[in-house]
C-alpha cells in the first residue's frame, strides 16, 4: 500500500499499458481517475479498480484539448478532493515513411504525445501545488533523443524526444513545490499493438531475448509515484531489456 490515500490520473488508460499502470497504482492503494477518448472502455477499467477495493472515475478526454484537460482535472479534484499523481500515458502513432508523412499526420501525433503531456502536466501541477506534493510520470520511449530511431516513425520519435526535454524542464521549475517529474522510456513492450511482422526483428535486438511486459513498466511507474522516489526528478529511465546496450 505504498500509495495509500493518494489520488492519481492516468491518461490513455482504457487498454494496453495505461490500463495496466492504472490497476498497479490501485493495488498500491491509490484512487484512480482514468481518461481516454472512449469513456465506455474506461468504465470497464473502473470496474476492475473497484474490484480491488479502490475508487475509480472514468472520464472522456482528448488530452490535446485544454478545455477537456481542465475538465478532467477539475472532475478528479471535485470527486476526490485533491490530485497527487499524474501518469501521462496517452499516445498516438502510425507507421509512415518520412517522405510521405502528411502535415495532418504529424500534427495528430505531436498534439497527442507532446502537447497533451504539456497540457495535462501544467493543469495537474496547479492542483498539486496546493498540497505541495506531487508526482508526474511521463511515458516517453527509447525511440527518442536518448535512444534509437525507428524507420517509419519520425513524428513519433520527435514527439517522444520532446517529452524527455519537457520532463527535464518541468522538473527544474516544479522542484520547489515538492513535485517530482520523471520520464519512463520503454523499449519494445508486449501491449498487443506491435505489428506481428516487427516482433521477431525487435526480439533479435534485445539481449533479454523477449518483449517487455506491461506489468514491468507499471512497477516502475508505481515506484516513481511513491515516496520511495523522493530524490529522483528530471530523470529519463530506460526499461528496454538491454536494447540500447547491445
Amino acid at each position: 500500500m505504498r500509495l495509500n490515500n493518494r489520488v492519481a490520473v492516468v491518461t490513455g488508460a482504457r487498454r494496453g499499458l495505461g490500463r495496466v499502470i492504472a490497476l498497479a497504482l490501485a493495488r498500491e492503494g491509490a484512487d484512480i481517475a482514468i481518461c481516454d477518448i472512449n469513456r465506455e472502455d474506461c468504465l470497464n477499467v473502473v470496474n476492475e479498480i473497484e474490484q480491488q477495493g479502490r475508487k475509480g472515475l472514468a472520464i472522456k478526454c482528448d488530452v490535446s484539448s485544454q478545455k477537456e484537460v481542465e475538465e478532467l482535472v477539475g472532475s478528479t479534484v471535485k470527486k476526490y478532493g485533491k490530485l497527487d499523481i499524474l501518469v501521462n500515458n496517452a499516445a498516438s502513432t502510425d507507421f509512415k515513411p518520412f517522405l510521405r508523412l502528411k502535415e495532418s499526420e504529424w500534427d495528430k501525433v505531436l498534439n497527442t504525445n507532446l502537447r497533451g503531456q504539456f497540457l495535462c502536466s501544467q493543469i495537474a501541477a496547479k492542483a498539486m501545488i496546493k498540497n505541495r506534493w506531487g508526482r508526474i510520470v511521463n511515458i516517453a520511449s527509447i525511440c527518442s533523443s536518448i535512444g534509437s530511431a525507428f524507420p517509419l516513425m519520425s513524428h513519433y520519435t520527435a514527439s517522444k524526444g520532446g517529452v524527455i526535454a519537457l520532463t527535464k524542464a518541468m522538473a527544474l521549475e516544479l522542484a520547489p513545490f515538492e513535485i517530482n517529474v520523471n520520464a519512463i522510456c520503454p523499449g519494445a513492450i508486449d501491449t498487443g499493438l506491435i505489428p506481428e511482422e516487427m516482433i521477431h526483428r525487435m526480439i533479435s535486438r534485445i539481449p533479454k531475448g523477449r518483449l517487455g511486459k506491461p506489468e514491468e513498466v507499471a512497477n516502475l511507474a508505481v515506484f516513481l509515484a511513491s515516496e520511495e522516489s523522493e530524490y529522483i526528478t528530471g530523470s529519463a529511465i530506460v526499461i528496454d531489456g538491454g536494447w540500447l546496450s547491445a
